[in-house]
């Protein structure tokens, strides 16, 4: 399967400052796309997690790709209907919209305070669905347009569930989501996915978790930077409802090397939750 050139195109990215997002970002703009870098953090000077939008917007640029950074809370539906109003006028369409914006609280249902599972439905759900209804209409119109969730594939083990099931709810309602929107939007060549770890990625939530130790046993944002790009360059009408894998997604593409990906050589690489046959 040839990849579908992203040059011209324009990439939404929510949670774009940092990590996985920031990564994306990087990634299609080698591609020559058009990036969107829709996040909060404009000042990054009071924060223990660093990385801003105007930071990544001049990497974009410097990989060769043409940014838009915007101030986004994609909790407030009038912001997000001005990010895509904002897009279109600088743009002039959406090609891909990347839903990455997330959060993270592994309680159980006992010990988590309301007011953290409303900012986890807040971004992990109801955002997706906000951002992808206000994308739509643009999408339809993109020769090759995508939806992608960084999520998993759904399963009822009750291991995921049994001391975390607010936030396993809200990931899964994710790929519920995408799976979703694929068929109400297989008719109009437009593909919902979602991507997932295999292993823990270095980022600043794996840190805030987990500390040093697990980011021993991470692996580097780009491989799912890489996976991000070989769906959002497949043809929508072809590869759409799927629930991939990074590891999987490339060696399925191709890929044979993945030391490069590892974030400290030498390391046993830590496994992520919600991983089929783990």
């Amino acid at each position: 399967m040839g990849n579908i050139s992203l040059a011209g195109k324009t990439v939404v990215i929510t949670g774009a400052s940092r990590g996985i997002g920031r990564s994306i970002a990087l990634r299609v703009a080698r591609e020559g796309a058009n990036v969107v870098i829709a996040s909060k953090t404009v000042d990054d000077s009071a924060q223990k997690l660093k990385g801003t939008i105007h930071e990544v917007a001049a990497a974009v640029e410097a990989e060769g790709g043409q940014a838009l950074a915007l101030q986004v809370d994609v909790r407030d539906e009038a912001r997000v209907q001005w990010m895509v109003q904002q897009t279109i006028e600088r743009f002039g369409g959406i090609d891909a919209l990347v839903n990455n914006a997330g959060a993270i609280m592994l309680q159980p249902t006992e010990m988590l305070p309301v007011k953290r599972f409303d900012l986890i439905f807040g971004l992990n759900v109801r955002a997706v669905f906000t951002c992808a209804q206000a994308c739509i209409p643009y999408l339809k119109k993109s020769a090759n347009g995508h939806i992608l969730n960084l999520s998993p594939p759904v399963s009822f083990e009750e291991r995921w569930f049994q001391s975390h099931a607010p936030y396993t709810t809200s990931k899964f309602a994710m790929t519920m989501l995408a799976y979703g929107m694929a068929a109400e939007l297989k008719h109009d060549g437009v593909a919902a996915n979602t991507l997932w770890p295999r292993t823990l990625i270095a980022t600043a939530a794996v840190e805030w978790i987990g500390g040093e130790a697990l980011m021993q046993g991470s692996r580097k944002p780009e491989i799912m930077a890489d996976a991000a790009y070989e769906i959002l360059s497949s043809d929508a009408r072809q590869v759409s409802g799927q629930s991939f894998i990074d590891e999987d997604l490339l060696r399925a593409r191709g890929y044979t090397e993945f030391d490069q990906y590892h974030n400290a050589p030498g390391n046993e690489l830590l496994t992520d939750l919600f991983v089929p046959g783990t």
